[in-house]
């Protein structure tokens, strides 16, 4: 048993699950199923590596129906939700359509939704024209789908990915001219065709697709050329094609070519080397780092039950602890304003607040409105210095301003 396999593969399907609340959110259904398809591609692969990790025998027949056709399914989904992005960063970066409705938006989930799933499903079924058997288990790796390599397979298994990755790589080349023609007012024109998108974010966008789909690209070649090197098989007809459809064919480790068991392990490697590119896009962006944050206090709040501090800012608040004689020219909010106080010299018997961070002062509900502190001119202050430094009020109270 290939122990690095489960790991490697629970694990980024763990990774690529992490952005999908800030894409949900955004409504972007592209981002949405590149993460599903990786996640489900990654799923498999570490399930499949543990049950047949040291075994060939057919343990789960229906598992294995299920599964391959998921793997052929993702041959074509993540091109064509490549494409699917692509077409939408071209969009937003065009001057074509300056006003995103309701129904546009809508509009746009349906067909991102008919290529990211739809397509997918009509590709699954067409595989069944080229499926030779019913499917392979390789020791170590699990169950993997079955092509009868003819010219049928080249149109129908190859030609969809490489036309889906070709026609993203034309979206993404028209979308960066678009934006080089008006890349001083990018971050203004984004926010007039009311796109939740920001020039960080689209710029994410845009080099996640070019990265995912000349990656993908590269691998839809050298597959194709492997699994060809032997030559062409003749279609002769549609019986002869499905005479064994049946049969299950098993590869213990002890038959597999060295040069056979490298590229398996290659082409099993491209699901979380995918994985891995998706999050790395994602994951230290400032959406991520606020989601980062948001998760860290649910769970203090709801798991550790721990209450959240208020965090203390660079200037605490100062209480005044003896009565505050502070001229009015000062603007700053005083409690409790006292009858019989002589005009201009506001007093408090409670202790007054005050916020140096923002310049207000924090009071009660029976405090006057919180006015903007302003310092008082120099003439000002010292013209109350001298005013209150001889002595007492006129209650006998202690005058003078209190420092703290």
């Amino acid at each position: 048993m290939f122990v690095q396999l489960p790991a490697t593969a629970f694990i980024c399907a763990t990774l690529v699950l992490v952005p999908i609340p800030w894409h949900w959110r955004a409504g972007n259904i592209s981002t949405i199923a590149i993460s599903l398809w990786l996640f489900v591609g990654n799923i498999i692969y570490g399930i499949n590596s543990i049950i047949w990790g040291n075994t060939v025998q057919n343990i789960a027949p229906v598992w294995c129906d299920i599964t391959t056709k998921l793997e052929v399914g993702s041959t074509v989904a993540l091109p064509a939700a490549m494409f699917s992005l692509c077409m939408h960063l071209e969009r937003v970066a065009a001057i074509r359509d300056l006003s995103l409705t309701h129904s546009k938006k809508r509009c746009r989930q349906i067909v991102e939704s008919a290529l990211c799933f739809g397509v997918p499903l009509i590709y699954m079924a067409l595989q069944y024209i080229v499926q030779g058997h019913r499917f392979d288990i390789v020791e170590g790796f699990g169950c993997r789908p079955t092509i009868y390599v003819s010219i049928a397979s080249i149109f129908l298994i190859w030609v969809p990915p490489l036309v889906f990755s070709l026609g993203a790589g034309i979206f993404a080349a028209t979308a960066f001219s678009h934006f080089w023609k008006r890349r001083a007012l990018f971050s203004k024109h984004l926010k007039n065709t009311g796109s939740a998108l920001t020039p960080s974010r689209y710029f994410r966008l845009m080099s996640m697709a070019i990265v995912e789909m000349f990656f993908g690209l590269l691998v839809t070649i050298l597959n194709m050329w492997w699994t060809m090197r032997p030559g062409l098989r003749p279609w002769i007809s549609w019986e002869n094609v499905h005479s064994d459809w049946l049969e299950v064919a098993y590869f213990p480790l002890a038959i597999i070519p060295p040069s056979e068991l490298a590229w398996t392990f290659a082409l099993w490697f491209t699901i979380p080397i995918a994985s891995v590119f998706f999050f790395l896009f994602f994951a230290f962006g400032r959406d991520a780092v606020k989601e980062y944050g948001a998760t860290f206090r649910w769970i203090r709040r709801h798991v550790l039950r721990v209450q959240d501090r208020p965090s203390p800012g660079l200037y605490p608040l100062i209480t005044v602890a003896r009565p505050c004689n502070m001229p009015q020219s000062s603007n700053i909010d005083l409690c409790n304003k006292k009858k019989g106080t002589p005009t201009g010299i506001p007093y408090s018997t409670s202790p007054c607040h005050i916020d140096l961070a923002r310049g207000t002062g924090l009071l009660k509900s029976d405090c006057a409105p919180a006015l903007p502190y302003t310092s008082p001119p120099a003439s000002s202050y010292f013209k109350y210095q001298e005013q209150y430094s001889r002595g007492s009020d006129r209650d006998g109270r202690p005058s003078g301003m209190d420092a703290v």
